[in-house]
């Protein structure tokens, strides 16, 4: 993980890590269109999160065929997400946190670790790693200020984190079931954005 990426430290209060972002209708084109996007980091330095609701045309499986991992089952079925537009070239792994000491992670709370090393895909492929993860490719970020700018420009709602969302529901399911727990039905939104 970029060395600069998650060590700024945060206001308490300020921050939206451990939280969701839900597009609104108003982001209607690429990545962010129709997303849901788990904050890793978020303070004075900008903001960091992963889109978890956007699969590639990409398995698991052929992520370590190209990275030459040999695992113990089939992965064929488990897809990679689409995690931002930046660093789409990059590994990022949130997972249940566990026991293992994995070479570059962030501890995002005290149940949901990010990694992006190696390893810990080495260890799901055997079974080792953590069972309740979620592959993406590249990552969403912002820089100072701009995420606050988005959400005056009202473009995201944001509630708290479920990791049963991230890990426990389709990934088809998990923007709505995000909104569900809103009492807010994202179809029904309209796309105008509008100050009281």
């Amino acid at each position: 993980m970029p060395g600069t990426l998650c060590t700024q430290s945060s206001k308490a209060g300020d921050s939206l890590r451990n939280h969701f972002l839900l597009a609104m209708p108003g982001l209607s084109e690429g990545i962010f269109s129709h997303s849901i996007t788990y904050i890793c980091e978020h303070g004075e330095g900008g903001a960091m999160g992963i889109v978890i609701n956007q699969p590639l045309e990409l398995t698991v499986a052929e992520i370590f065929d190209h990275l030459q991992i040999d695992s113990l089952r089939d992965f064929a079925e488990e897809p990679v997400m689409a995690g931002g537009p930046v660093q789409i070239d990059h590994g990022f792994v949130l997972h249940k946190a566990d026991q293992g000491d994995w070479e570059a992670s962030i501890k995002v709370t005290k149940d949901i670790t990010l990694t992006t090393s190696r390893d810990v895909l080495r260890a799901i492929a055997v079974d080792a790693g953590p069972n309740e993860h979620l592959i993406a490719l590249g990552y969403a970020g912002w820089s100072p200020g701009q995420l606050e700018q988005e959400l005056a420009e009202n473009s995201w709602l944001t509630l708290p984190a479920d990791s049963a969302i991230i890990f426990d529901t389709p990934c088809e399911q998990r923007l709505n079931a995000a909104a569900a727990q809103l009492g807010v039905d994202m179809n029904l939104i309209s796309g105008q954005a509008g100050h009281a």
